[in-house]
């Protein structure tokens, strides 16, 4: 399975925001990694360049790589809707994504890891594709056997987020993907459109 492992705080810094999550080296150095960090002359960026960070940013926050990426342009391009948005709306669906929202593991590389080692069942079956894609209606949740695991409940503990496309059930430890959230519910910092635009050449 792949998937980006290398260093998340210099990557956060690249982007000027801490896209990982939480970052405690991030606070402290929130300037552009290099060797002249804030001293160093930037020129202007093209356009080419401010579409292409922007399409790094989304690639890195979702934690999915560019085949996998493009792919889910694809798609989004042959769909109905605004592009941009359907892109997002797929990135959401994913159940690394889900698992995430929902409060299970504290980041998105962690829910992958567990939806890897089967601890996460959908509909009642056990599902180790992160890349699945969750349908409205569809109930996600933790295995018999994995409820216990203390990571789970560490994160479960520290989860205070609430979205309204999400129910989640502390007792059953399983929450339902009521729909696919609208972009105004999405609350990544990612201008879509720059995406489809760098695509679309």
């Amino acid at each position: 399975m792949a998937r980006y492992t290398g260093p998340k705080t210099k990557i956060a810094r690249k982007f000027g925001e801490p896209i990982f999550g939480d970052d405690k080296s991030f606070e402290k150095k929130n300037y552009p990694p290099g060797q002249h960090g804030n001293n160093r002359r930037r020129g202007k960026k093209s356009e080419y360049a401010i579409q292409l960070m922007e399409k790094q940013k989304a690639k890195y926050t979702y934690g999915i790589l560019e085949k996998q990426f493009r792919n889910l342009f694809e798609k989004a391009n042959r769909s109905k809707g605004v592009t941009g948005e359907v892109l997002l709306q797929l990135c959401e669906s994913r159940l690394d994504n889900v698992v995430y929202r929902m409060g299970v593991s504290p980041s998105r590389r962690g829910a992958r890891q567990l939806v890897s080692h089967r601890h996460i069942t959908v509909n009642g079956e056990i599902v180790n594709i992160p890349s699945y894609t969750l349908k409205p209606g569809d109930v996600v949740g933790v295995r018999e056997k994995s409820k216990s695991l203390e990571v789970i409940e560490n994160s479960l503990a520290n989860n205070s987020s609430v979205y309204e496309w999400i129910t989640w059930n502390t007792e059953k430890k399983e929450g339902t993907f009521v729909a696919v959230p609208e972009r105004i519910q999405i609350p990544e910092n990612i201008k879509e459109q720059l995406i489809v635009e760098l695509y679309s050449k």
